[in-house]
């Protein structure tokens, strides 16, 4: 039997390739001679830089010491090359909400996702992947920019400090000392399709999150629409609210762009080739309902299979659905199903394992 085992990560418990790894060393404890494909999966936020290493042996994988992080602290990064000059990078590794030890909504920054894209264009990189998820700034990429050489200036000429609330004194813009966008383009990886600005934009949807409270988040808002009056480009467009609008910011000045993540992933780790002759599918994230199936990672890989007409089971942390088994049911609490979740994976891949005889 051949079967792809292809989870998303569950949230908070277990990344995507652990998750993979405890459902197929449950599978091999019963069904040891069954051909297992491994495709640990991500829709461009976290656990993206890590799918795409564990699918692709040949991607050199580069570090970066000392990166900017999004409280200004130093971080430790890597972005990986594949053999073609793509780049793939993942915004939550150098300026993600992780990173923050007390949120600064109105002064953390993307620079340090700016100098990993740097980092990867200096070493030869023809075209950039960026994953866009679980940003701790609504700065509208305007760090990552400044790292690429865009100065955005107040009415003395003087470079704005990073951060979201600086944005309300931009004056105009100065790009002579950009970086040119690599000559293959760059494509943004995202799983939400929130416009920059308004009631459903970067700053009123995600900004409290962050840390803002009402008075910080009209500051914010504020800050992005200045921005998109200097820049211009589509602030309108689905997604370009993601990652506190830096999809927008790449996209105004690189023209970047914008696309669902879960399918550019898929695309990237080739799931359809590996479908082709899979007997089944396992695929699973912490939480499964309805919306699962709307652009997530989990509703991609049930689609593709689909259309490959290979079954699928679902493997969840809890689920509103009946049909998928999940970790809560054979632990018998949250609290367990959380804390040992590698255990109950291994004893999901062993349960349905079993019932394929």
């Amino acid at each position: 039997m051949r079967v792809v085992i292809a989870p998303d990560s569950f949230k908070g418990t277990i990344t995507a390739s652990d998750a993979a790894r405890a459902l197929a060393d449950g599978w091999r404890s019963i069904r040891p001679d069954d051909h297992l494909t491994i495709r640990p999966m991500a829709d461009g936020g976290e656990g993206t830089l890590a799918a795409v290493t564990a699918a692709h042996p040949e991607a050199a994988l580069h570090r970066v010491v000392g990166c900017t992080g999004p409280d200004g602290h130093p971080v430790d990064c890597a972005y990986a090359l594949l053999p073609d000059g793509t780049a793939v990078i993942e915004l939550a590794i150098a300026s993600g909400l992780p990173l923050m030890t007390q949120l600064a909504p109105l002064t953390a920054t993307t620079r340090g996702t700016g100098e990993l894209i740097a980092a990867a264009l200096d070493h030869g990189a023809t075209c950039l992947l960026i994953g866009l998820g679980g940003s701790a700034s609504t700065d509208g990429g305007t760090g990552l920019l400044h790292a690429l050489g865009l100065r955005v200036l107040d009415t003395d000429s003087r470079p704005l400090p990073d951060g979201g609330g600086a944005l309300t004194h931009a004056h105009r813009i100065d790009r002579s000392r950009l970086m040119p966008a690599p000559p293959d383009g760059v494509q943004l990886l995202t799983d939400v399709t929130n416009p920059l600005l308004g009631p459903a934009g970067a700053a009123a949807v995600y900004g409290q999150q962050k840390g803002a409270g009402p008075e910080e988040t009209d500051r914010l808002e504020a800050g992005l629409t200045r921005l998109s009056e200097l820049l211009g480009g589509a602030p309108d467009q689905p997604g370009a609210g993601a990652a506190g609008g830096t999809a927008y910011g790449l996209a105004a000045v690189w023209g970047a762009t914008i696309t669902p993540g879960a399918a550019a992933v898929a695309d990237l780790l080739r799931l359809d080739e590996a479908l082709v002759t899979a007997d089944l599918v396992i695929t699973g994230e912490g939480r499964f309902d309805s919306t699962s199936l709307l652009g997530k990672t989990v509703g991609e890989v049930i689609s593709r299979a689909e259309r490959a007409a290979v079954p699928v089971r679902v493997v969840a942390g809890e689920s509103t659905d009946k049909q998928a088994l999940t970790l809560v049911d054979l632990a018998g609490s949250t609290g367990d199903a959380q804390a040992r979740a590698d255990h109950w994976l291994r004893e999901a891949g062993a349960l349905l394992a079993q019932a394929a005889y």
